[in-house]
């Protein structure tokens, strides 16, 4: 795994009504991709989170290299892994927070020389290798991981922006900062801070990135969305669509940015369908409602 440093810009914040809601959104199964693709599997652990577990595309079925994300439950992990049948080489850490970090030192135990990622300034528990906004890490033949610093839920928040083979859509894994249709706690950041983490840093990446956040809170997240949004469709296709697969036991991730740009308040705040909120109180009034639940 190589590590580099890039120097990456965000886009000013893109007009936000672009993109479409796909009538059956991506995460249909709990595992994403095909034999030539990058494959992304769902470990749901403890009660609502999600600790992912990525394989590159198979180039070199010799090395079926994996990296996992935010392991906390570190055991069931691995079982996926074997199930798999990856080799994980490395851990991804969104942030500090025990439900994300917390399996890293017994991940390192349980696989001796694994490298642990995570970012600079949040004091990550078993971290082997800090990364600032820009770093990049390499993994198998043809994957680059792009950390990108999104604080406020913690000041060293990163998300890993994921790209594989040309033609392929990328991902990204978000842990606390963007979730589907909403944002994370104000732990140790502003208002102001999220705002960019979600709407210019995460909402810069090309729209058909998948995105792959920490915790199952799709349902109340949209029910809420369609307090500031009673009239958009999409938001009401969508709660449809993510009521119906917790039914099911499925899981309601990966989204799209195209899609989060079309039904998450808080990455639509500048548009004229939600033009409330373009007052400055009541934007931030907002923002504080998810700060303090």
């Amino acid at each position: 795994m190589l590590l580099s440093r890039a120097t990456w810009r965000p886009k000013e914040a893109p007009n936000s009504s672009a993109g479409v809601f796909a009538a059956v959104p991506a995460a249909s199964v709990p595992t994403v991709g095909s034999s030539r693709t990058m494959k992304i599997h769902h470990i749901p652990c403890l009660e609502d989170n999600y600790s992912y577990l990525y394989s590159p595309p198979v180039i070199d079925d010799a090395t079926k290299e994996a990296a996992v994300v935010d392991p906390v439950e570190p055991e069931k992990v691995v079982q996926a892994a074997q199930e798999h049948s990856a080799s994980i080489k490395l851990v991804l850490t969104t942030h500090h927070h025990w439900d994300h970090a917390g399996g890293n030192e017994k991940m390192k135990e349980l696989i001796p020389g694994i490298k642990v990622y995570g970012g600079s300034v949040d004091n990550v528990k078993g971290c082997t290798d800090k990364v600032e906004n820009g770093d990049k890490i390499a993994l198998g033949k043809d994957t680059s991981i792009l950390a990108l610093h999104t604080p406020c839920h913690t000041k060293g928040h990163i998300s890993f922006y994921v790209t594989a083979t040309e033609g392929e859509d990328p991902a990204v894994f978000t842990g606390d900062t963007l979730f589907i249709a909403g944002c994370g706690k104000f732990f140790e950041g502003t208002a102001e801070q999220m705002y960019q983490s979600l709407c210019v840093t995460l909402g810069s990446l090309p729209k058909p990135t998948r995105v792959y956040c920490g915790h199952e809170y799709t349902v109340k997240n949209l029910q809420f969305a369609l307090t500031v949004e009673p009239d958009n469709a999409k938001i009401q296709q969508k709660l449809s669509w993510a009521q119906n697969q917790r039914q099911k036991g499925l899981p309601t991730i990966p989204s799209t940015i195209a899609e989060e740009l079309e039904t998450n308040p808080f990455m639509r705040a500048d548009l004229p369908e939600v033009q409330y909120l373009r007052s400055k109180v009541k934007f931030w009034m907002m923002f504080k409602i998810i700060q303090k639940t």
